[in-house]
């Protein structure tokens, strides 16, 4: 999942870093905006995972401290041995979501119009621009 995620982000950076102009703007907005919505998915699922790994580590490590046998302290590490991967895993869906959503940004930009829902309705707040 990671290595298909890269390749996708590859790919949007070499159309959007091309400096050539993009002909059908608004397909490749709602094609990304549906890729961001199943990474969005695949992610929710790994931290789902990963929390119930983690409270499952936790517990193991608990039992441990009250019962010393080896048996235990061989599913302690197996567990452990675990986790590593799938933080790391979930590190990679979430920077790799986050670069979607800049990309989705930098799409909007170029398209000339933000929408309307994308604007935070605060009365009383003016709005500047950001000087970049």
């Amino acid at each position: 999942m990671g290595q298909k995620l890269k390749q996708y982000i590859l790919s949007l950076q070499t159309v959007l870093e091309s400096g050539e102009e993009i002909q059908d703007i608004g397909s490749l907005k709602a094609e990304l905006f549906t890729e961001i919505s199943f990474w969005q998915h695949e992610r929710l699922i790994h931290l789902l995972v990963t929390i119930l790994f983690a409270i499952l580590t936790m517990s193991v490590f608990m039992v441990l401290l009250f019962c010393q046998e080896l048996s235990v302290l061989i599913l302690l590490a197996a567990l452990m041995s675990l986790m590593i991967p799938y933080i790391r895993h979930y590190y990679i869906l979430e920077n790799g979501v986050q670069t979607l959503y800049t990309f989705y940004e930098e799409l909007t930009k170029r398209q000339g119009n933000i929408p309307v829902s994308c604007v935070p309705a605060l009365t009383g707040v003016k709005i500047r621009s950001v000087k970049q």
